[in-house]
Parts: structure tokens; C-alpha cells; sequence
């Protein structure tokens, strides 16, 4: 769009540069700018009008502001607004509002960036498919992710993320779903709520602000995601492996490293279908994307054939081999109790040596925190972990829970941080062992990931 066609729909106003410059990226982080796009200053923890220079230096032809800033090049263009985030906001609405895509619409506790990157595999075969980078899900990365629309897009597939009550409610305010996705609820950031129940009135935010005529894609599994159903006026479709599911899993048969075979229940249709991952877990995002693709009439041969090509995408759950037939399963991305449950079950059922969970703290539990995490250790001890290396201040508890169960004490390790568990852990490892790494962002559990990479390939 041209700059003052930009300008027109945010409710700005043009303080310099040329009207018809033509525009076609945007971003936030002037570190990342590129020549020709036009940079959005943002007020948060940093204020972006600081950093409206080094994005000009960078080859940003422009800048959206809500106060005054000196620019190094007088031909820059300058957009005044009242406020950077809500024009963002505005302009990715509008543009939306435009173009027309089909908006599928993903959100729950586990598992909705690997459902997101799921549905857009489905899909792009029969449609040209936007979907939002990385976990670009909240009220900057998800209109930032609209902005990238063209033309040709039929289907933009996005995730809404939320931390606190109302903010799934903003986001299909820019970007009403036609179709609604729930993956599940499950007590993840207990420290911004009541009770979980809290937590899934807050995703049923994604239906309550969803498009009119719309379809409902939920799992029939979770019970307080079931219960959605019944104040849902528009269709719906469930997912799961129960009868009562339209898209489902039967005869499940885990095949270790090579993952899992079923077969896979589609409508009135019926074939069998493989995954490449052992974690139980993946099978719901497949599902969940599947029926995504049902509503939108993607054939079946089409989804069996699209699913044993589906992989698991860097620290969530990705399979490193490295020398000495050692295998890290990277799953360092984020933690909480019901993500931890499968990927202990996982690791416990991979056919090899010794088994390893390396387990930073789960955060944002609020006050089950201390019960979460015993609940950990005494799994950990009922599956047959090997060693339990963790991390972290609340690692106590699940270190408590787990000698109590009958760990040995001299398999249990607790380290500080990241960084004092990865120096000690190398020198642990013998022939054949597989270990899982897992913890909340926050644990950067990653570190102890990327030093096992690089001294034992």
C-alpha cells in the first residue's frame, strides 16, 4: 500500500516523506530492519521511538510515531498516530478486512504451535496458506503476521496465545476466526488465574469472538473443551479417539523411534496413516489439524500422505542423535504438568539404554507449584527414569517426591541453573542413553541442549 493510503486507514498523519511511497513490510525491532519497510515504534518495555534511528540507519524507509523523533535522513517518512500499537493493530485489521483469507484460528494450553505448523502443512497442497511465524501469537506478533498477507492467499492460519483473561478476546477483535481450534486446557499459567476453569473460559474467548457463520473444532477428549460446545451456536467439529469424535485415532500402535501407526477416522472415511513421532501427544496436533482440514474439504489421501512427512520443529520434541548412539529428545521450549506427563511417558516407552529427563522448573503454577512438581518426581519414579537431572528452585520438591518413591538418591542431581547441570552432565553420559530435556522458558534449558550438541557429535 502507498503511505498515505496507510496513513488514511490508522488515522495518522503524513509529517514527511512521499504519499505514494509504496510499502509492503513492517516490523517492531529495528534490529531486524530492511531496506524499504516501514518501522512501527512501539511503547513497551523498551520504547521503539529510541531506536527509529538505527532502523533508518538499517534501510527502514520509514517509521510510524506517536511523538517526535530526529531521523539521520530528511527524506524519511514519518507517520504521526496516537498510539504506534493501536494503528499496528488497525492496519493488520484493515488489511485483513480486505483481502478476505479464511481465518483458522488455534489456541489451548499444549500444543498450538506444533497444531498451527500442522494445519498449514495439510493445507497448502489445495490452498496458498499464510500462517503466523514461530509463536507470533499475541497483540504484536499476531498482526505483524497479518501484515505479511498477499493477494493470493485463500487461508491464514494464526495462533492466539494469552497469559491473563481478555487478551484472546483482543486478538479476534483483529482477526475473527472462521474456523476456532481449541487443542485442550490444562494448568498452565495458574499464577494469572483462579483455577483452570479460569484458564478455559479464557480460551473459549477464541469462539466467543469468532466469525458468524463459523465452525467450532474442539477436542471431544478434554472435558472442559467438550463442555465449549454447548454455548456454541455455529457447527461443530470434535476431535480424539473416542467413538464419538468425527476425526480420530483408532488401533494406535507405537513403534518406538519410528513413531506411531493408526488409523485415521475422517467423516465417513476411513485409511490407514502414520506419524513420525513417539510422543502421544503429536497425535492430538495431527488430529486437531486434520479436522481443520476436513471442514475445509481437503481430501484424505491428501492428510495420509502429508503425515508421515510432518516433523517436529527445534525445541519441541526434535530427536538429535550424536556419537556413541546417544539420542537428546529437545523439548526445551516450554514446560508444564500435562506436556511433561507425555514426554516422561514417551521417553520411558523408546526402546535403548539408559533414560535421562533433564527437567527444569515449571513456572507460572501458582500455588500448586509445589504439588505440580512432587507429581513430576513421583512419575519420574513410577516410569523407571534412570537418572533425574533438574533444575532450579522448585526441583526440590520434585526431587523429594521422587527419592520418596524409591529413586535412588544417587540419581537424582539438582543444579541451580542451566548452565551449572550442562558442565556436569556431559561427563555423565554413557553408550546408547536417551535423554530428555524440558523446562519453562524461563529455565533456558536450552543451554544444557546446544553444549551436548556441541561436544558429543
Amino acid at each position: 500500500m502507498t503511505l498515505q493510503a496507510l496513513t488514511d486507514r490508522v488515522g495518522g498523519a503524513i509529517l514527511q516523506g512521499d504519499p505514494d511511497l509504496r510499502l509492503r513490510r513492517f516490523n517492531i525491532d529495528s534490529r531486524m530492519s530492511e531496506p524499504g519497510e516501514l518501522f512501527f515504534a512501539i511503547q513497551a518495555e523498551r520504547d521503539g521511538h529510541d531506536y527509529v534511528a538505527d532502523a533508518v540507519r538499517r534501510g527502514a524507509a520509514g517509521a510510524v510515531i506517536a511523538r517526535p523523533v530526529p531521523v539521520p535522513n530528511p527524506a524519511t517518512a514519518l507517520v504521526q498516530v496516537a498510539d504506534t500499537l493501536d494503528a499496528l493493530q488497525q492496519l493488520a485489521k484493515t488489511v485483513t478486512s480486505k483481502l478476505c483469507p479464511r481465518v483458522v484460528g488455534i489456541t489451548g494450553s499444549v500444543g498450538k504451535t506444533t497444531t498451527k505448523e500442522f494445519t498449514a502443512r495439510l493445507l497448502s497442497p489445495t490452498y496458498s496458506v499464510l500462517k503466523s511465524e514461530g509463536n507470533f501469537n499475541n497483540h504484536l506478533g499476531l498482526p505483524l503476521s497479518l501484515l505479511r498477507l498477499e493477494d493470493h492467499h485463500d487461508i491464514a492460519v494464526l495462533e492466539y496465545g494469552m497469559s491473563a483473561p481478555g487478551e484472546i478476546a483482543a486478538l479476534t477483535r483483529i482477526a475473527p476466526p472462521d474456523i476456532a481450534l481449541i487443542t485442550n486446557v490444562r494448568p498452565v499459567h495458574l499464577e494469572f488465574f483462579p483455577d483452570i476453569r479460569g484458564i478455559a473460559r479464557a480460551k473459549q474467548e477464541l469462539l466467543e469472538g469468532a466469525a458468524v457463520p463459523g465452525t467450532a473444532v474442539l477436542n471431544h477428549d478434554d472435558p472442559l473443551v467438550r463442555e465449549m460446545a454447548s454455548a456454541w451456536g455455529g457447527d461443530v467439529l470434535f476431535f480424539g479417539l473416542s467413538d464419538s469424535c468425527s476425526i480420530r485415532a483408532r488401533d494406535i500402535q507405537p513403534r518406538g523411534w519410528d513413531g506411531i501407526s493408526f488409523e485415521l477416522v475422517y467423516g465417513g472415511e476411513s485409511r490407514p496413516a502414520d506419524l513420525p513421532f513417539f510422543n502421544r501427544g503429536q497425535l492430538y496436533n495431527f488430529l486437531g489439524a486434520a479436522a481443520v482440514a476436513r471442514v475445509l474439504d481437503v481430501p484424505l489421501k491428501q492428510v495420509v500422505e502429508a503425515a508421515p512427512l510432518l516433523r517436529s520443529f527445534e525445541n519441541r520434541g526434535r530427536s538429535v542423535s550424536l556419537a556413541r548412539g546417544i539420542h537428546v529428545i529437545d523439548d526445551s521450549y516450554n514446560s508444564n504438568p500435562a506436556a511433561l506427563e507425555e514426554a516422561l511417558n514417551a521417553l520411558a516407552g523408546l526402546p535403548g539404554g539408559r533414560r535421562l529427563a533433564v527437567l527444569g522448573d515449571m513456572l507460572e503454577l501458582g500455588s500448586g507449584e509445589a504439588a505440580f512438581h512432587r507429581e513430576a518426581g513421583e512419575r519420574a519414579a513410577a516410569l523407571g527414569i534412570d537418572l533425574l537431572v533438574l533444575v532450579g528452585p522448585l526441583s526440590r520438591h520434585t526431587a523429594d517426591a521422587a527419592t520418596g518413591a524409591g529413586m535412588d538418591p544417587e540419581h537424582v542431581l539438582v543444579f541451580e541453573d542451566s548452565t551449572a547441570a550442562a558442565q556436569t552432565l556431559s561427563a555423565l553420559l554413557e553408550e546408547g542413553d536417551i535423554i530428555l530435556i524440558k523446562g519453562s522458558r524461563g529455565m533456558r534449558m536450552e543451554v544444557v541442549v546446544e553444549r551436548l550438541i556441541r561436544e558429543k557429535s
